[in-house]
């Protein structure tokens, strides 16, 4: 299942390290969307969902023990309920969808990251999902060290962040794989001046928009 037709709604995924400042872009992401007379839905993994972030909460807390496949089976969990309550339905009856993290996110933390099963992971993706994929992958990039120090000035840490650097060294090398050679996926480095930064995002965005128009303007005139 992809979102392509010109009455579905645009499904955009926000990946990145930990302090690439993902909530940041996504806020500015989304008031960019909103003055180009889009109305964007804003969601989460884990979470978006009651369900979901009674998982979130379990899956972040920094003082639970989790097993890799255990924390591997709740994010999907977690998708899954997303994805059929929230995001399709969202994207169907046309409206776009901006999320924080979606299955990239497992293939570099729990692939990665964990050293789970990369076939495991994928397969289960694809069934939590019903296939669904992003029309465009945004990652903000940025070293692991870098994203550690921004993110260690928050008041509190959760359980992903508290992770060791070699741990986030292999998430980063995890995105950044999946990344590569992919036209629906927009590399950014997120060291840089915020505004840069979002400029960037919004360009790739434009360039998404941009394509689907000329994509249907060509199918009309071959109906």
């Amino acid at each position: 299942m992809t979102t392509e037709g010109p009455d579905r709604g645009l499904f955009i995924v926000v990946e990145g390290p930990e302090g690439a400042g993902k909530s940041t872009q996504i806020a500015s992401l989304a008031e960019r969307m909103r003055e180009a007379g889009r109305d964007p839905l804003l969601t989460r993994e884990p979470g978006g969902t009651d369900t979901g972030d009674a998982i979130r909460a379990l899956l972040l807390d920094p003082g639970k023990q989790i097993s890799p496949l255990t924390e591997f089976l709740l994010y999907s969990a977690s998708r899954a309920q997303l994805v059929e309550t929230v995001v399709e339905p969202a994207i169907r009856a046309g409206r776009d969808v901006v999320c924080d993290r979606y299955t990239s996110a497992s293939i570099a933390y729990q692939g990665y990251g964990r050293g789970l099963d990369l076939g495991l992971i994928e397969d289960l993706n694809r069934r939590a999902t019903g296939g669904l994929t992003p029309d465009l992958t945004v990652l903000l990039d940025i070293d692991p060290a870098a994203g550690l120090s921004r993110a260690a000035s928050r008041s509190s840490h959760d359980r992903l962040e508290s992770a060791g650097l070699e741990f986030h060294q292999r998430v980063r090398d995890g995105f950044l794989a999946q990344a590569a050679g992919r036209a629906d996926w927009l590399v950014i480095p997120a060291d840089g001046p915020q505004e840069r930064v979002a400029e960037q995002v919004w360009q790739g965005i434009e360039r998404l928009l941009a394509g689907r128009t000329a994509r249907v303007d060509h199918a009309s005139q071959d109906a």
